[in-house]
C-alpha cells in the first residue's frame, strides 16, 4: 500500500474517533465560557480531528499524482473516506441540534446522487473529473462545518451567524454544483 492510499485510510480511521469525541460528553474539564459563548473541550478536539482530517483530502490526492502513485483502490477509497467524514459529521451535528436535517439529507444525496453518476460513468468507461463547482462546495461545506463545530467561533463575540449563512451557502452551492455534474455529464447517463 502506498503512501497516498495510507493517508486516505488514516481518514476514514479518523471518523469514528472524531465523532466519540463530538458525541460523548467529556466531564473531565469544565466548558470554556466566554460571556454568552460556551464550547466543550471535546467539541475543540473534534474540530481538529475533522481540520486534520478535511487536509488530507487534497494531500492524498497530490501525492498520488505527483509520485505517480494513482491506483484503483486509492480510486475507490478517496471518494468514499470524503463522503464517509461529511456524512458523519453532519448526522452527528443533526444529532447535537447544530444543523437541520434536511440541510444534511440535502449535502449527503446530493454526495451519493454524483458518486452513483461517476460509478456509471466508469462502467462506460468515462471519468467524470472535479468539476471548480464541486471544489467550491467541498471548501465551503468545510467551512460550514467547522462553524458549526466550534459554536460560530469566533464570529460569535459579534453577534454574526456565520455558522448559518456558511451552511445555507454550503446547501446552495452542494445542490448546483450537483446540477452541474449532471448537466455537463448527460451523455453518460444517455449511454447507460
Amino acid at each position: 500500500m502506498n503512501l497516498a492510499n495510507k493517508i486516505t485510510l488514516a481518514r476514514i480511521f479518523l471518523v469514528p474517533i472524531m465523532m466519540f469525541f463530538l458525541l460523548v460528553n467529556v466531564d473531565y474539564f469544565p466548558p470554556i465560557r466566554i460571556d454568552e459563548f460556551y464550547i466543550t473541550y471535546n467539541q475543540i478536539i473534534a474540530a481538529l480531528i475533522f481540520i486534520i482530517a478535511a487536509s488530507t483530502d487534497g494531500l492524498d490526492g497530490y501525492i498520488a499524482r505527483k509520485r505517480k502513485m494513482v491506483t484503483n483502490l486509492g480510486k475507490l477509497l478517496d471518494p468514499l473516506a470524503d463522503k464517509l467524514l461529511v456524512a458523519a459529521v453532519l448526522i452527528s451535528l443533526v444529532e447535537m441540534g447544530k444543523c437541520d436535517a434536511w440541510i444534511a439529507v440535502v449535502i449527503i444525496s446530493r454526495e451519493f446522487a454524483v458518486t452513483g453518476l461517476r460509478q456509471v460513468a466508469l462502467l462506460e468507461g468515462t471519468v467524470v473529473a472535479a468539476s471548480t463547482w464541486g471544489k467550491w462546495k467541498t471548501a465551503i461545506q468545510i467551512t460550514a462545518i467547522i462553524a458549526m463545530l466550534l459554536n460560530n467561533f469566533p464570529f460569535a463575540f459579534i453577534g454574526f451567524p456565520f455558522d448559518v449563512v456558511a451552511t445555507w451557502a454550503a446547501a446552495l452551492i452542494t445542490v448546483y454544483s450537483g446540477i452541474d455534474y449532471f448537466v455537463k455529464n448527460k451523455k453518460v447517463l444517455r449511454l447507460s
